[in-house]
Formats: structure tokens, sequence, C-alpha cells
């Protein structure tokens, strides 16, 4: 079976252009079949504020109106996105990027929650990836490159998560590729402290997880990578790990950084 690396980039990464370009070198250097998913950094939230439209977050998910869907649309799937692929292709990685409404490559369905109305999210789930186009465009030998922009098929477009993103493409693909997914960020995996980087776990079960959000020992901003990490590992992906954007050859070459999703 084909090997695929499917990898997530966003937050500190996105925002400093040095250490961005120093990733994308090496994410093109992998010679096996890869995506890339990225967020939107602190981008689209210096915006909003310059636009002074206000930002709430809820464990770690934004709640978009629609003018912060205005403001996330044209950062995410337009400045960030564009930027990433032009970056790209200066190391010859030939790639193309999307929104969900491109190609109908991610229809999403607006979020119901009982109690907090998300605004403009969108909720996907295996169904929702538009496999086979994922899979031609790799067979072309070019490397899509996702942004956090969905659609309805109704002309509306959403906001979803770029780690739920990453974690569905993943479940979605791994019935026809021997799958990597790979999180990365800006620390060396799941700390079982956050005030001490070298605390990092080398690998983590879901009672683990659920004993440390219990007692509040994770940041929020972690949480929806660990909830999409454990869903992809439970629906069939073969390797799930979060790692810090560094180490991305390193744990290529030697499948041993940052923190395994184990079962």
């Amino acid at each position: 079976m084909q090997k695929l690396h499917i990898i997530k980039i966003g937050g500190t990464l996105i925002d400093d252009k040095k250490a961005l370009k120093a990733f994308l070198a090496q994410f093109s250097e992998i010679k096996e079949a890869k995506i890339l998913i990225h967020g939107g950094g602190k981008i689209a939230e210096t915006l909003a504020e310059k636009l002074k439209i206000r930002q709430t977050m809820i464990d770690g998910r934004r709640i978009t109106n629609k003018k912060t869907l205005k403001v996330v649309t044209m950062v995410y799937a337009g400045r960030i996105n564009k930027n990433i692929v032009a970056k790209l292709q200066s190391f010859d990685c030939n790639a193309i990027g999307f929104s969900g409404a491109d190609g109908n490559v991610i229809k999403a369905e607006k979020r119901q929650h009982p109690e907090i109305d998300f605004g403009f999210v969108g909720d996907i789930d295996e169904k929702s990836i538009n496999q086979e186009l994922i899979i031609n465009i790799i067979n072309l030998g070019l490397v899509p490159v996702f942004s956090a922009i969905t659609h309805d098929k109704k002309g509306n477009l959403f906001n979803t998560n770029a780690d739920t993103i990453a974690g569905t493409i993943a479940q979605a693909l791994s019935k026809y590729f021997d799958t990597e997914l790979l999180f990365c960020f800006d620390k060396n995996g799941v700390l079982e402290n956050i005030e001490d980087e070298n605390s990092n776990m080398k690998t983590i079960n879901k009672q683990e997880f659920s004993e440390l959000k219990s007692q509040g020992k994770l940041h929020k901003g972690i949480l929806p990578k660990l909830e999409n990490a454990f869903k992809a590992k439970e629906n069939g992906v073969q390797k799930v790990a979060l790692i810090k954007e560094e180490k991305l050859s390193d744990q290529i070459k030697l499948r041993n950084e940052g923190t395994e999703i184990c079962l």
C-alpha cells in the first residue's frame, strides 16, 4: 500500500515567515505522497481586531458570524493558502491550493448545538470528503494544500476546524494508503506539565488524555488536536502523532518524535 503523509500546521508557524519557510523546505523533501492542511494563525484575529469584529473562542473553536466568515475566507483560503502554495513551488514542490468548495472536495453541514450558536461553522465526516478527487490529484503528482474553509453545496461557505479537516481526510484516505497523520505545532508533543517543555509524553492513550483533561493540565488549544487525533486512530489511520514542527524531517525518517497516539 502506498505511503501517504497528511500534515497539519497552524498557529505560530504560519505567523513566523522564517520558521514557515524552513518547515515548508522540510515538507518539500518528503518523497512519498503528501497533503498539507493549514489553519490561520493570528493573521485573521489581527485583521478582525483592526476591523473591530469581536472574536469568541470556545474550547479552542471559533464562533464565526458573517463578518468573521468574510475575514477568515480572505485570510485562510486567500492570503495564507496561496502564500504557502507559492513557497512550496519555490522548493520545486508542485502544490495546488484548495478550499472545500473547489472541486466540491469538502462538503460540510452547519454545526448544530443544543446550547451554542457557532454561526458559520461547518462540521464534516468521512462522507464529506471527495476521496476520488484527492486520489486523482495525488496520482497526478500534485500536492494538495487545504485551507480551513468548506462549503455546503448550497452557496454557503463555512469555517471548519483545520485539525478536524486533517483528521477526517486521513480517515477517508486510510482505506487507500498507508497513512501517517501528523499534527505539527510549537511544542515537543503532549506535555504532562505545560510549564515544562521537556515533559512531553512519548505516547498517550485515551484514558491518559481523559485524566489530563479532567485535571485541567492541557492547554485549550491542544484539545481539538487530541480529540481529532484519537478519532482518526480509532477509525483506521495507521499512525497518528503530535510533533514539533522543527522535527518534521526527523519524524519522517525515524518515526519517533513527539507524542504518538495509542488506543
